[in-house]
């Protein structure tokens, strides 16, 4: 399967996911809605961008295309930065930023291949 096209299926799905259940969403991010209760309503915006984004780079061709892709490298990017500061600051646990910040990376590293893959 192209790169771009299972990371644009992967979007859609887990951004469905945190739109439908964000509870659960939370859970598999190790992310505690009980203390937060801000969480779901950040995983709901998550989700759309998610989705959405998914959406579009899949009905997208050529250029327009490439630069959807570059913009989920940035968008994915910028997610594992978060994952990241959030480690710093010590609003996240070790363990729970790199579930934030890992598939992130992941998705920088797909969609990087997708850009250098020639179709």
């Amino acid at each position: 399967m192209n790169p771009v096209t299972g990371l644009s299926l992967g979007r859609i799905a887990v951004g469905s996911v945190a739109l439908a259940s964000p509870a659960y969403a939370a859970r598999a991010l190790r992310l505690d809605p009980a203390t937060n209760p801000q969480v779901p309503f950040a995983l709901r915006l998550f989700g759309s961008r998610e989705v959405a984004l998914g959406l579009v780079t899949l009905a997208s061709r050529g250029r327009g295309r490439r630069s959807l892709i570059g913009l989920g490298v940035l968008v994915d990017a910028a997610d594992a930065a978060t994952g990241y500061l959030a480690l710093q600051d010590g609003s996240v646990s070790r363990t729970t930023a790199a579930s934030l910040a890992g598939p992130a990376l992941g998705a920088v590293g797909v969609g990087v291949a997708g850009l250098l893959r020639r179709s």
